[in-house]
């Protein structure tokens, strides 16, 4: 499937051309350009208002000391279908469309992790964190026993 990507940059192109070529000659130029103008403003205007949601849901789940994973992979799906509502076409406005609803694209979401195509990780509760050695491992005391303790360096790269 990878090396198909470079497939879908002319076959999806090839397919709205026709979809727009076909409705066009149903309904006229007028129309069909009315249509595909319509549906950008109106998917637009549903980003916005799902992208707040999600914000919103991330943001009080960060609250409760949860990880928003599910809502940080809706903002990559909702920021595909934003891309698909703004490309000119029926077929990406469909899938775009597909993108902005919420049982969807959740059912989308659940998809692709059930395929094992993304892997999602949590983070573990500190509290729960036993340490099995009261030093470093340079020989010094480690003074935070129960919890957990990151040991590093810290470089700056100025660019």
């Amino acid at each position: 499937m990878r090396r198909n990507w470079p497939l879908l940059f002319i076959i999806i192109p090839l397919v709205e051309l026709y979809l727009i070529i076909k409705v066009g000659g149903y309904i006229g130029a007028f129309w069909t350009v009315m249509i595909v103008i319509t549906t950008a403003v109106i998917g637009v205007n549903l980003l916005r208002m799902q992208g707040f949601n999600t914000l919103k849901r991330a943001q009080q789940n960060m609250e409760r000391g949860a990880m928003p994973a599910m809502e940080m992979m809706e903002g990559i799906v909702l920021a595909v279908g934003g891309a698909l509502l703004i490309t000119p076409g029926f077929l990406t406005d469909t899938i775009g469309f597909i993108c902005l609803i919420p049982f969807t694209r959740q059912a989308l979401i659940r998809a692709v992790i059930k395929r094992g195509s993304v892997q999602m990780h949590g983070f573990h509760n500190t509290s729960s964190y036993q340490s099995h050695s009261s030093g470093t491992s340079d020989g010094r005391e480690n003074k935070n026993e129960g919890g957990r303790t990151l040991e590093g360096e810290f470089h700056r790269k100025d660019d």
